[in-house]
C-alpha cells in the first residue's frame, strides 16, 4: 500500500484548517514542501508541543512526503521566537542527516495564514483565489504531519491534541479522542473558575464563539486545535451578538473611509485585488458588483474588524455576508492577472501578535504555564460524519453493533473529496445521524 493510501484509509485531514482531505492534497508532484509551523493564531500552543515531542516523526515523515510529491525544497516554516522547538527539530534533522529546512519568522499576524507563509518562504504571491500548487507549493499542517506519521504505522485518526487555557485553572495539552463533549476537556483541565463563560473553538482572531450552553453537544473534531475560555461578557463574545443587520447599517453610517482595513489587509499586501474600505463604500451607494465581487478574496484573518478599523466596525462580516450572498448565485472569483507582487510598504504593516493580543482582550492569558500533554478517557463519543471539506462519509454501522477503537465506521470512495471515520473508543453503537454515538460504560479503552 503506497502512502497516499495509508493517508487515504486512515482518514487524515488538515488538522489546521477546514480540514481538506489530505489524500486529495498530496496528490501532486511541486518544488516546495512547506510545514506550518508558525501556529498563526495567538494563544495557541498545540502545534509547538507536537514539534518538541515528535520532532524525529515529523522530519521522518515530512522526507517521505517529499519523496511521495517529487518535492525538490522541504521548508518548516516556524517563528524564530520558538526556541525549544527550532532546538528539537535541529537535532531530528542533524541525527537523520535530513534536507529539511528551517525558516524562520517575525511574530507577526497570520504568519501562518497559508498564503503568507507560502510568500515568506518562497517570494511568490499565490494567484487570487488560488491555491500554493499555483506557485510550486504544497502546505501541511503540524497535527497533519503528526497523523500521516501514524498512518504509516497503520493507525487511523482517532485523537486531536487540544490547548485549553484562558479562564481555566489548570491550562494543559489533552489527547482527546474524536467525538469528546468539549466540556469534559474543560472539567479535565480543571474547570473555570467563572459561573458564567463562553469559549472560543479554536483562536480569538478567527474561532468559533460558543456558549456555555452550547457546550455539553458540541465535541472534538479532527480539525479542533484549541479550546479559550473567557467571561461571558467578554469583548470578542459582545461583539459576535452584534446581528448582520446592525452590521451593514453601522457600516453604512459610521465608516469614514480611512482605509485602514485596505492597508493592513495581509491578502491586499501580498498583492491580491481586495480593498476593503472600497467595499464598506459600496454598502452606501449602489452596489458595485465588481468591487463586491473582491469580498471572495477574503480570508477573514480579522485584521480589518480587530486591529485596523478605528470605529470599532466589522469589514469582515460584511465581507462574509457578501460572499454568502455571492455564492448562492453561483459566482466563484476569475482571476486574469498572471503575475503579482507584494506592495511597498508591507514589511512595515506586519501585525505584531502581543498588540494584538492586547487590542483582542487576551494578553492576560499570554505566558500562561500549560501542562504538557495529558491523555483523557471517556465513556462516550459522538464522532461526526463530516469533519472535512467535501462530501460527508456514510456510516458503515447500525445501532446495537459493536465496535472496536481503530475501526472504521464510515466511509468515502477513493476519488471522492472526503474521509474515511473510525471510532476513537471501543463500545456499543447507540445512535445514527450525521453523527455516531458510541457507549462504553466500562470504559475499556483506559486499560
Amino acid at each position: 500500500m503506497d502512502l497516499l493510501d495509508q493517508i487515504f484509509k486512515a482518514g487524515v485531514v488538515g488538522a489546521g484548517g477546514a480540514g481538506f482531505p489530505t489524500h486529495v492534497k498530496l496528490n501532486c508532484k511541486v518544488e516546495y514542501l512547506i510545514l506550518n509551523g508558525s501556529e498563526c493564531e495567538p494563544l495557541l500552543a498545540t502545534d509547538k508541543y507536537l514539534m518538541r515531542t515528535k520532532a524525529k516523526e515529523i522530519i521522518e515523515t515530512l522526507e517521505k512526503i517529499a519523496e511521495l510529491i517529487e518535492a525538490k525544497k522541504i521548508v518548516i516554516g516556524l517563528k524564530h521566537k520558538y526556541k525549544s522547538e527550532i532546538e528539537s527539530l535541529q537535532l531530528a534533522i542533524k541525527n537523520m542527516n535530513s534536507r529539511v529546512e528551517l525558516h524562520y519568522l517575525d511574530n507577526f499576524y497570520p504568519a501562518g495564514d497559508e498564503q503568507i507563509l507560502v510568500y515568506e518562504i518562497t517570494g511568490k504571491t499565490i494567484p487570487p483565489a488560488g491555491i500554493p500548487l499555483h506557485v510550486g507549493a504544497v502546505v501541511s499542517n503540524v497535527g497533519t504531519v503528526v497523523n500521516i506519521n501514524e498512518a504509516l504505522n497503520n493507525t487511523p485518526v482517532m485523537y486531536s491534541y487540544v490547548s485549553v487555557l484562558g479562564e481555566i485553572r489548570n491550562p494543559v495539552i489533552l489527547k482527546v479522542p474524536i467525538g469528546t463533549p468539549i466540556i469534559k476537556c474543560i472539567e479535565e483541565a480543571g474547570g473555570s473558575p467563572l459561573n458564567d463563560y463562553s469559549i472560543i473553538l479554536g483562536g480569538p482572531m478567527m474561532g468559533k464563539i460558543l456558549n456555555k450552553s452550547d457546550l455539553e453537544h458540541s465535541v472534538i473534531t479532527k480539525t479542533n486545535g484549541a479550546i479559550i475560555v473567557v467571561p461571558d461578557n467578554h469583548y470578542l463574545v459582545e461583539r459576535d451578538k452584534i446581528s448582520i443587520e446592525h452590521i451593514i447599517n453601522r457600516a453604512k453610517s459610521a465608516c469614514i473611509q480611512c482605509s485602514y482595513c485596505t492597508q493592513f489587509c495581509p491578502r491586499y499586501l501580498i498583492g491580491h485585488p481586495i480593498e476593503p474600505h472600497k467595499i464598506m463604500r459600496t454598502l452606501s451607494l449602489s452596489k458595485n458588483e465588481e468591487i463586491i465581487k473582491e469580498t471572495q478574496l477574503c480570508s477573514e484573518c480579522g485584521v480589518c474588524e480587530l486591529y485596523a478599523c478605528p470605529m470599532g466596525l466589522s469589514p469582515r462580516q460584511v465581507n462574509i455576508f457578501l460572499k454568502n450572498e455571492l455564492r448562492e448565485k453561483g459566482f466563484r472569483y476569475k482571476n486574469t492577472e498572471s503575475e503579482f507582487y507584494a506592495r511597498e510598504g508591507r514589511e512595515n504593516r506586519k501585525i505584531p501578535t502581543k498588540r494584538l493580543m492586547a487590542r483582542v482582550d487576551v494578553i492576560k492569558y499570554y505566558g500562561q504555564e500549560i501542562e504538557e500533554s495529558k491523555e483523557i478517557f471517556v465513556s462516550t463519543v459522538k464522532i461526526p460524519l463530516q469533519q472535512h471539506i467535501g462530501k460527508s462519509a456514510t456510516s458503515l454501522v447500525n445501532i446495537g453493533e459493536m465496535v472496536t477503537k481503530g475501526q472504521q465506521i464510515g466511509s468515502v470512495e477513493k476519488g471522492e473529496l472526503g474521509a474515511n471515520i473510525h471510532a476513537s473508543i471501543s463500545g456499543k453503537v447507540v445512535e445514527v445521524n450525521n453523527f455516531i454515538v458510541i457507549e462504553n460504560e466500562k470504559m475499556e479503552d483506559e486499560a
